[in-house]
């Protein structure tokens, strides 16, 4: 399937252009846009809380993401990089026109794969390098960080399941299989069990 992604900042701008380009660019290659997805909203806002972020979540493998330039995905290039690497996951090619841009299964995609990677592994490790620093610095400062000493959760992930556990139980399913039905390890299966 063809997605056709246009997005403007302000109500001022118009959607006109971009499509435009993009059906051009389609009839100019043959294609035909299945689905067109048109949002006013800054490309600042994460992706998860635009259009954009529902359409990843549904995109396929070979399917293609088509926009007037990398601009219209993000405004920073992190943003960019992390929206190309969830459609490189997913296999799903994404096109710009301008730019002509092709994101897909050649050698160039696999390198820029990499570069993702590498950028997204040191932003992580850049992260988690400051939340020690800041936790560091509390602790120094006397805040007790964390639960308090000898405090459990008033409430396991287990313990509004004991009912489908039982019935599960009930028909011989093994506990493995009942712990990883509900996403949990077989120990924490047999804690509610002793409970």
């Amino acid at each position: 399937m063809i997605y056709g992604y246009i997005r403007v900042s302000t109500d001022r701008q118009t959607v006109k252009n971009q499509r435009f380009e993009i059906t051009r660019f389609c009839e100019q290659n043959g294609m035909t846009v299945n689905k067109w997805i048109e949002e006013t909203i800054s490309g600042t806002k994460a992706a998860e809380k635009r259009k954009l972020g529902e359409v990843l979540g549904i995109l396929q493998k070979d399917d293609i993401l088509i926009c007037s330039e990398l601009s219209r995905l993000g405004r920073n290039l992190l943003m960019i990089m992390s929206i190309l690497n969830a459609c490189m996951e997913k296999e799903v090619q994404v096109w710009t026109v301008k730019d002509n841009y092709r994101l897909g299964k050649d050698i160039n995609s696999k390198v820029l794969a990499f570069a993702f990677g590498l950028s997204a592994e040191i932003e992580r490790t850049l992260i988690s390098q400051r939340t020690k620093e800041a936790l560091a610095r509390v602790k120094s400062e006397g805040t007790h960080v964390g639960r308090p000493c000898g405090a459990k959760s008033k409430e396991g992930k287990l313990t509004r399941k004991t009912m489908q556990i039982k019935k599960l139980l009930e028909r011989n399913i093994s506990k493995t299989q009942i712990a990883k039905k509900f996403g949990v390890h077989r120990i924490t299966l047999m804690r509610l069990l002793r409970e």
